[in-house]
């Protein structure tokens, strides 16, 4: 009677069939089992144990697990299971769903191998260098044991092949951040930002996920040759918006609007009667506008460019000639400045000619000279 029941409770198990079973040892490259209703033990070979790469058992389970397994040969005194199996079995069913929704989840990385990493998701997942990150990232070893969010970009449950981008991720965050922005923003805010790049034309600063451009003409209220001899990439920058596109999702930025202008101060810097010096910027047919600060230029009109007459401004002064100015006026609210050269220069004496009386009058007094002029009229 004994005998009958023992045969009703042990059963013999087949290739193929799933087994519930608990972990008794293990071993370096091995782990024994005591599977249920069993008349031997099981064995899971390292091999076994996981879809990645392990140098010991112990990296995949302890003692007293309770695990599911498939059993993949039976030889006299044991079970050949599989741990692997069985959770690439479960798991693919799981990955098809996250695949087909695009589902965001978190991984762990569990190796970095050349050309990527490798996760554990029950089947092994690779993620090529070029679906990292949206940059260039020339070491990943510090990617290792990193918890990630990833998508399932390719999935071949037939060629065990399964394709994760952490990219995608951060590509999707980043273009609904950029979204939100784009909505938000409206030109004239004045905002903080940081320098992302710089080309020939300006540069690129990013304002909290999107990137605006300042064009070079938009850098500083003096001149500038190149980008760099502004600012950096990294340099924490306040920018003024000047226009939003929301169509073309292109933000254009001001950095000079944020400064001080040039004639802010002005009436102090260029007071009333302050000598200066300066450069002649434009000449004009009334006269010269000089510049006596970066962005701030002066008339002198043609009346005040020298003693003497002169027909145009051409003819004492040249584009680019350093001169000397003293302030005849300064207004700020109009940013108008009024400037001599002609008051700093000395009267030439020798441009006038001086009358010479004639010989036969010398010594004789000027009353005396006109006297006998009047005479001649009486």
């Amino acid at each position: 009677m004994t005998e009958d029941m023992n045969q009703v409770e042990v059963n013999n198990y087949e290739v193929g069939d799933k087994v519930n079973a608990t972990v008794s040892k293990v071993e370096e490259k091995q782990v024994i089992v005591a599977v249920e209703n069993a008349k031997t033990d099981g064995i899971i070979p390292i091999s076994e144990l996981s879809s990645l790469h392990i140098e010991k058992a112990s990296d995949a389970v302890a003692e007293g697990d309770v695990l599911e397994l498939e059993v993949i040969k039976v030889e006299e005194e044991a079970l050949i299971l599989s741990k692997r199996k069985m959770d690439a079995l479960k798991a693919w069913d799981t990955l098809e769903q996250k695949f087909e929704a695009q589902e965001i989840f978190e991984a762990e990385v569990r190796d970095v191998v050349k050309g990527g990493l490798v996760v554990d998701l029950g089947v092994r997942g690779f993620v090529p260098a070029s679906l990292v990150e949206d940059y260039f990232v020339e070491d990943f070893s510090e990617y290792k044991n990193k918890t990630l969010t990833f998508k399932i970009v390719e999935l071949d449950k037939e060629k065990n092949r399964l394709i994760l981008s952490h990219r995608a991720v951060v590509q999707d965050e980043k273009k609904k951040q950029k979204s939100n922005i784009l909505d938000k923003i409206e030109s004239g805010q004045v905002i903080e930002g940081t320098v992302q790049r710089l080309t020939d034309f300006g540069a690129f600063v990013d304002i909290g996920g999107v990137d605006g451009l300042v064009h070079i003409s938009q850098l500083s209220h003096d001149h500038v040759d190149k980008a760099s001899d502004v600012v950096s990439e990294g340099d924490q920058v306040k920018v003024k918006v000047l226009s939003v596109d929301r169509d073309n999702e292109r933000i254009s930025l001001s950095i000079k609007e944020t400064l001080p202008g040039p004639w802010e101060g002005i009436a102090e810097k260029a007071s009333k009667g302050s000598v200066l010096e300066g450069t002649v910027k434009r000449l004009v047919s009334f006269g010269a506008f000089v510049e006596i600060f970066p962005g701030v230029e002066g008339l002198v009109h043609i009346s005040q460019i020298a003693h003497k007459h002169i027909g145009t401004p051409h003819e004492v002064l040249q584009e680019g000639q350093p001169v000397t100015v003293k302030v005849l006026e300064v207004n700020e609210e109009d940013q108008r400045l009024s400037l001599s050269i002609k008051d700093l220069q000395e009267q030439d004496s020798s441009q006038y000619e001086e009358y010479e009386l004639p010989e036969e009058t010398k010594g004789f007094q000027l009353g005396e000279i006109l006297g006998d002029a009047f005479k001649k009229f009486k």
